[in-house]
C-alpha cells in the first residue's frame, strides 16, 4: 500500500515509520514548533533512500541560515528523486531547491508551476507566504494581494479544517487589508492546533490591524509559557506583546518584554527576528519619545556586526541602515547607502530606490533634521511595502515619518497621515497623536 502525506499525496519511501515521522516532522515545521529537525533527522534514519525527508530537512537548514548543509541536503535529495520519485516529488525538491539556493524569483515561478498541478503541496505553497517569503520578499509592491490571490486560487482544494492553511489564509486577508475576515480565519486555524506558533503569530497580526493589542497581549500572556525559547518565533510573537504596550504607552512594560524575551541576548531567534526586532522596538521607544536604557543599542550592534553585512537584502538593510543611524556609526550608513545606491543603478535591487531613502531618512531623523527627514520619506512611501516584512514591521517607516512632519512643523500633513491610518487601523497611540496635533 503506497504511503501518503498528510494533504493525501503518494510519497516515495517503503517504511511505515519513515512515513509516520515524515508526516509529523513536515506538521512540526510548519507550525514553527521545536522537533521539527530532529522527527525529520528520525525519518531519514528509518529511510536513507527518502527524498522528501531530505528536502524537508534541506529546508530545515536553509530557515536556520545554515546553507551548506541545505545545499547538501537538497542535492542528495534531488539525486533521489531523480532516480525513484513521481514527477510531483521531482517537481517539489525542484523548487524547494531554486528557494534553499537563493534563486528566488525562479523559485517563485517554479512554485506557482508546481502548485496548479499539485496544490495540496503545502510544503511547496508554504514557499511564497508569510512576512519573509518568497512573494514577500520579492520586490513587488503588490505582495500583499498576491498572497490573496493564491489562496484564495487553490482554496477549494484544503479542507475546512485544514488548520496550516486557515492561519495562512487568515494571515495573507488579515495583511491585505481584509482585517476582519483574516482574524476569523485565523482564530480557526489557532483553535484546531494550538501548537502552533505560526498560527499564533497569524492571529497577533489579525489583532495588531484590527486595533485590539490588549487582545494580542492577553492571546500572547497565555500562549507564550508553552511555547519553548528554542522555538524560533518565541522571542518574535513577543516582540508582538512588546510592540502592544508600547502602543498604549506602557515604555516600561515594553521594556521588560524585551529584556525577558527579544533582546539578542536573551532570544534564540532566526537573526533576522533577533535584529529586525531589536531595531524596530528600540527605534520606536526613541521616535515616540522614550529614553533607550544605556547598553540596548550597542547590545543590537554587537549582535548584528556578524549578520546581513553585505547589502542586498532588502529588509535587512533597511533595519541596519535605522540601527547604524541611531548608534551614530554614520561610515557604516554611509557605506551601505553607497552599496545600496550602486544596487539599484546596476538595476538588482528588487526592492528598488526606497531602501536607500530609508537609509538616508534614518540618518536624517537621528540628527533631529526632521523637515528633511520628511523630505526623504515622503517620495518613497507608498514604497516602503517593497521591502517585504509583515505591516506591524513596515509601520515603524511611517511612524518616523509622522513623528518628522509633526517635529518639522508639518501638522496639516501629519494630520492627513494620521487620519488615513486611523481609517486602516485603530490605534491608542494614534488616537493620543491626534490630540497633540489638535492643539499644535
Amino acid at each position: 500500500m503506497a504511503h501518503l502525506d498528510s494533504r493525501g499525496l503518494p510519497i516515495s519511501t517503503r517504511s511505515d515509520a519513515a512515513a509516520a515521522l515524515y508526516r509529523d516532522g513536515v506538521a512540526l515545521l510548519l507550525s514553527a514548533w521545536p522537533g521539527a529537525a530532529e522527527t525529520l533527522d528520525a525519518a531519514i534514519a528509518a529511510d536513507p533512500e527518502f527524498g522528501l525527508a531530505r528536502a524537508a530537512r534541506a529546508r530545515m537548514h536553509a530557515i536556520r541560515g545554515e546553507g551548506a548543509a541545505a545545499r547538501a541536503a537538497i542535492e542528495t535529495a534531488g539525486a533521489l528523486v531523480a532516480r525513484d520519485g513521481t514527477a510531483r516529488e521531482r517537481g517539489h525538491v525542484g523548487v524547494v531547491a531554486l528557494a534553499v539556493t537563493g534563486r528566488s524569483a525562479d523559485a517563485l515561478d517554479a512554485a506557482y508551476a508546481h502548485l496548479d498541478a499539485w496544490p495540496r503541496d503545502v510544503l511547496v505553497m508554504a514557499l511564497p507566504l508569510g512576512a519573509f517569503g518568497l512573494l514577500a520578499f520579492s520586490g513587488m509592491s503588490g505582495h500583499d494581494q498576491a498572497r490573496v490571490d493564491l489562496v484564495e486560487r487553490h482554496a477549494h482544494h484544503f479542507a475546512d479544517d485544514d488548520w496550516w492553511f486557515l492561519s495562512s489564509r487568515g494571515w495573507a486577508h488579515a495583511e491585505n487589508g481584509a482585517v476582519r475576515r483574516g482574524r476569523d480565519l485565523a482564530q480557526r486555524g489557532f483553535e484546531l492546533r494550538r501548537e502552533n506558533a505560526n498560527g499564533a503569530h497569524a492571529l497577533s497580526h489579525a489583532m495588531f490591524e484590527d486595533g485590539d493589542g490588549d487582545g494580542a497581549e492577553a492571546l500572547i500572556a497565555g500562549w507564550l509559557p508553552g511555547y519553548d525559547r528554542s522555538g524560533i518565533l518565541h522571542g518574535h510573537i513577543a516582540w508582538h506583546a512588546a510592540l502592544s504596550a508600547l502602543e498604549r504607552g506602557d515604555a516600561q512594560g515594553a521594556l521588560g518584554i524585551y529584556a525577558a524575551h527579544v533582546r539578542p541576548s536573551a532570544s534564540l531567534g532566526l537573526p533576522l527576528n533577533v535584529v529586525t526586532d531589536a531595531v524596530s522596538l528600540l527605534w520606536r521607544l526613541k521616535a515616540y519619545g522614550h529614553e533607550v536604557p544605556a547598553g540596548l543599542w550597542e547590545e543590537a550592534r554587537a549582535y548584528a556586526s556578524g549578520t546581513f553585512a553585505r547589502a542586498g537584502f532588502s529588509f535587512a538593510d533597511a533595519h541596519m541602515g535605522i540601527l547604524a543611524a541611531a548608534t551614530g556609526d554614520e561610515a557604516a550608513a554611509a557605506a551601505r547607502i553607497a552599496d545600496l545606491t550602486a544596487l539599484v543603478e546596476a538595476g538588482t535591487l528588487a526592492a528598488g530606490p526606497v531602501v536607500p531613502a530609508i537609509c538616508r531618512a534614518a540618518l536624517a531623523f537621528a540628527a533631529e533634521d526632521f523637515a528633511g527627514c520628511a523630505r526623504l520619506l515622503e517620495p518613497v512611501a507608498a514604497e516602503v511595502v517593497r521591502i517585504g516584512g509583515s505591516g506591524a514591521q513596515r509601520e515603524m517607516i511611517e511612524d518616523t515619518l509622522l513623528v518628522a512632519l509633526m517635529r518639522g512643523g508639518e501638522a496639516a500633513k501629519a494630520r492627513t497621515l494620521l487620519d488615513r491610518r486611523l481609517h486602516r487601523r485603530p490605534s491608542p497611540r494614534d488616537a493620543r497623536w491626534h490630540g497633540l496635533l489638535a492643539s499644535a
